[in-house]
């Protein structure tokens, strides 16, 4: 069976998370994916205290990849990596600004010998403007996209998204890009330059915040778990802990006031509209929980589903990783390590009927298929040697 992907090859120059993903997505669907790494590794495989070069971290975005260790800081590294990419069809970079430009391996370099080179690089603030030279790092990047000023409840201290949330959504945003040039290619030919940054992607990600922002003037707070543009939108208490209800609608809020034996909610001024509940967010919250907090979480579960009123439990990781809708979805994966066994990974979430994706093959060691890749690119076994001898690849 042929995947999405089959017979695009990708170079991954990237390290740590948001490249890693995105190549990793690409991975998944069926692109021959190679893992560049310098001498040391990606520093992601010591992450945790994990000895020697094989973290559960790495393996987390890095599965089903070749891998080849190069010294691009050595210009016969620099060479190589050329000769690389001369039969590539994308190079996924993700240096601070200009560090590629200096090794001479920046996309106009590189597309004057592939012009049908889709070359994407993942930044903290982007290719241009004023701060395009500063490195990039989620929690960075979620206080400078007013992620964290929207985070956590009102009146505390900032918080991030439990998540990397930037990191991960500039690594999809460039598989979005990545997929539109390679598109765009068959029409025309030729590459170009995906340009894709982790305070971009937070921005891009504020849809409601800055909805609020443009339609009323007003700068967006904090709210805990509550949605800015329509309520009853949160988590609610029950007796033994709290749910998550989400009747956003008039229709399903008259059904939710009859379950909760107050039919009379749904023709109250305040509580009327979607509007006029989000106006009196908090008046409606405490009058549900009023209810909810007399009965645990499984009666309200139970009887919210039977009454086809959105809702579900708050759940810790390991109940989501035992949760049987999330094993049905494959959202687990076992994979065999060479060093570290069997080993769980998260699945994909992209699901695909004639090519489906692949996502349970092991991260390669460090270097694992340098020799392997040296001669697909046409190195015979003394010029490998020498590059290895010479420390320009392992």
């Amino acid at each position: 069976m042929t995947t999405a992907l089959d017979g695009l090859r990708v170079l991954d120059v990237t390290q740590v998370m948001a490249g890693p993903y995105c190549a990793m997505v690409l991975c998944d669907m069926g692109a021959d994916v190679i893992k560049v790494e310098a001498p040391a590794g990606d520093s992601s495989r010591r992450m945790a205290g994990a000895e020697g070069n094989d973290s559960a971290a790495f393996n987390a975005v890095n599965r089903g990849k070749r891998g080849i260790v190069v010294d691009l800081k050595a210009p016969r590294g620099q060479a190589l990596l050329r000769r690389l990419a001369a039969a590539a069809d994308v190079l996924l970079e993700n240096y601070r600004p200009g560090v590629m430009a200096r090794f001479g391996l920046d996309y106009a370099s590189l597309a004057a010998a592939n012009p049908g080179l889709v070359y994407a690089s993942i930044s903290g603030y982007g290719q241009t403007g004023p701060a395009a030279g500063k490195g990039g790092f989620d929690l960075v990047a979620q206080g400078v996209s007013g992620l964290m000023s929207v985070t956590g409840e009102p009146d505390r201290p900032p918080v991030k998204v439990g998540v990397p949330l930037t990191d991960l959504g500039a690594g999809l945003f460039a598989v979005i890009g990545i997929l539109g040039a390679l598109r765009h290619r068959t029409r025309t030919g030729r590459g170009q330059h995906v340009d894709a940054a982790l305070v971009d992607a937070g921005v891009a990600l504020s849809v409601w915040e800055a909805t609020e922002l443009f339609s009323t003037g007003r700068v967006p707070g904090p709210l805990g778990s509550a949605h800015r543009m329509s309520a009853p939108y949160q988590a609610v208490r029950c007796s033994d802990g709290f749910i998550t209800l989400g009747a956003a609608n008039d229709r399903i809020f008259g059904r939710l006031a009859r379950l909760l034996g107050h039919p009379e909610w749904a023709d109250d001024p305040a509580f009327a509209s979607d509007g006029s509940r989000v106006r009196h967010r908090q008046r409606l919250a405490a009058a549900i929980e009023a209810v909810t907090a007399t009965r645990p979480r499984a009666h309200w579960l139970a009887e919210l589903d039977a009454h086809d009123i959105p809702c579900g439990p708050i759940q810790d990781y390991r109940e989501v990783m035992d949760d049987p809708q999330v094993r049905a979805r494959e959202m687990v994966v076992e994979t065999e390590h060479p060093t570290l066994g069997t080993i769980s990974t998260l699945g994909t979430p992209i699901k695909l009927s004639s090519t489906p994706l692949t996502p349970g093959r092991p991260a390669p060691l460090l270097g694992q298929h340098t020799d392997e890749i040296l001669r697909e690119a046409g190195y015979d076994a003394d010029e490998i040697d020498a590059l290895r001898a010479d420390g320009i690849v392992r």
